[in-house]
């Protein structure tokens, strides 16, 4: 994330977590945390097979517009096996 624009990718996150507590959601379980560093933000995501997709939910299209202006680098997404879990996944 480039330093002017954490603030902006923290509401435009702050308002992914306001329509998710609206719609909830059965299903998605998702998390987002914003690194001491101020500008790195860490995404996770855990959707039942089930269960919709964050891309349906306009919050969600609104964070991603014109987010390639916003970041410093491409955002690196990939899979992760659970090790252990205590009150987040189920």
């Amino acid at each position: 994330m480039q330093a002017d624009t954490a603030e902006e990718n923290q509401a435009l996150i702050q308002n992914v977590f306001a329509e998710l507590a609206e719609k909830a959601p059965e299903g998605i379980r998702y998390a987002s945390f914003r690194l001491a560093d101020g500008v790195t933000f860490v995404h996770v995501g855990v959707m039942d097979d089930d269960a919709g997709a964050l891309t349906d939910f306009a919050a969600f299209q609104e964070f991603q517009k014109g987010f390639g202006e916003r970041v410093a680098g491409s955002p690196v997404a990939s899979g992760a096996e659970l090790v252990g879990s205590y009150g987040f996944i189920p």
